[in-house]
């Protein structure tokens, strides 16, 4: 007799007792670690490893559970690709370009300067090659990626001082992601800085910092960056669309069932999707209180933005010369880029045009 007839004949109570239970019930029971980059009082970002974690506990009876960690439980914020490269935790979530200093490449991953919005870089992950390039890349470090939830276009950071030329950001110390944006902002005389956001707030009180960098109004009005610095710029053309991500441990993920797989992947796109819906609620009502409790909203002056523009593109020619690796994920990007460009000026740019000069 097969295993089917005998479960149909029998009924679920007698497959039970007979110890020939679905594979359902006789998986082993899967417990991983994911550390995140962030702290839990960011809870847009980290929240996306709590829902992680909560939606694969329910979608596998409780089979599989992560546990979540913020940064400096397990280990220090910037280091878990060093934990995942030594099979120490099964998962992270962080933003890529914190790692540049390991290789340039790992900006693309989450943002470049003018570099892909929100939707475009899910595109260009998904349908235009993106993820394949960069999942190649991370093999080298032992993990992969899937999204954790995309901020949309960034503000361009808190000041100490207001920014009217290009000579005003000289000697100016910043706290930034890191990557090529701190490339190019050295070229134009900044003195780029990588701390973990919980130490921001503390830096720019003290002076130590004159100005940081971080997402945008709902989370900089949760670290207080507006009691310690009165301007606050947009945009932030370093990243129009920073994709935070899951970094999965390659081994671990090869180990898992098919079940299991597709249960993380699901849940993984279920954290990304609400994270990103969080910041497009959020942000607007933070922006609103910030600007009532006098902070004062600026935008960048052109020469500035042009400045960066021009100091961005020659750090991206100096990277393509040194690698061929970088030279095809950044020119894969940039392909990618003009043809949503080009599709934009029929479609979403005229309709917000019109929307943002009308009463509603």
């Amino acid at each position: 007799m097969d295993r089917r007839s005998l479960i149909k004949k029998a009924g679920i109570a007698g497959v039970l007792t007979s110890g020939i239970a679905p594979a359902v019930h006789a998986q082993a029971a899967v417990r991983w670690r994911l550390a995140s980059s962030f702290p839990r009082s960011l809870d847009t970002i980290f929240g996306s490893a709590e829902m992680l974690s909560k939606t694969i506990k329910a979608m596998s009876g409780g089979k599989f559970e992560i546990t979540v960690h913020p940064a400096g439980e397990l280990m220090p914020a910037f280091g878990v690709v060093d934990a995942l490269q030594g099979d120490t935790i099964e998962m992270a979530q962080s933003a890529a370009y914190y790692f540049t200093g390991k290789d340039p490449v790992f900006a693309f991953s989450c943002a470049v300067p003018f570099g892909l919005t929100a939707r475009q870089n899910t595109s260009w992950k998904d349908y235009g090659g993106g993820r394949k390039l960069l999942d190649d890349f991370f093999a080298k470090y032992n993990f992969r990626t899937a999204s954790a939830g995309n901020t949309g276009t960034q503000m361009g950071g808190w000041y100490r001082k207001e920014i009217k030329t290009v000579e005003d950001l000289k000697g100016l110390k910043m706290r930034m992601g890191g990557g090529v944006f701190g490339e190019a902002m050295q070229r134009l005389g900044v003195v780029p800085q990588n701390m973990p956001a919980g130490d921001v707030y503390q830096a720019l009180e003290k002076g130590t910092l004159d100005a940081a960098e971080f997402v945008g109004p709902y989370d900089d009005a949760k670290l207080g960056f507006n009691k310690v610095a009165p301007y606050y710029y947009y945009p932030g053309w370093w990243e129009g669309g920073a994709d935070l991500e899951f970094f999965i441990n390659v081994k671990k993920f090869n180990a898992l069932s098919d079940e299991n797989k597709a249960i993380l992947n699901a849940a993984m796109a279920v954290a990304a999707t609400d994270m990103t819906a969080k910041y497009d609620a959020y942000n607007p009502i933070a922006l609103k209180k910030l600007v009532a409790e006098k902070t004062q909203l600026k935008a960048f002056p052109k020469a500035v933005m042009d400045a960066g523009f021009k100091s961005s593109m020659e750090v991206f020619a100096d990277h393509e010369a040194k690698s061929p690796e970088f030279k095809a994920i950044h020119q894969s990007m940039r392909a990618f880029q003009r043809d949503q460009i080009l599709w934009n000026r029929f479609s979403e740019y005229p309709f917000n045009q019109y929307m943002n000069g009308v009463k509603i």
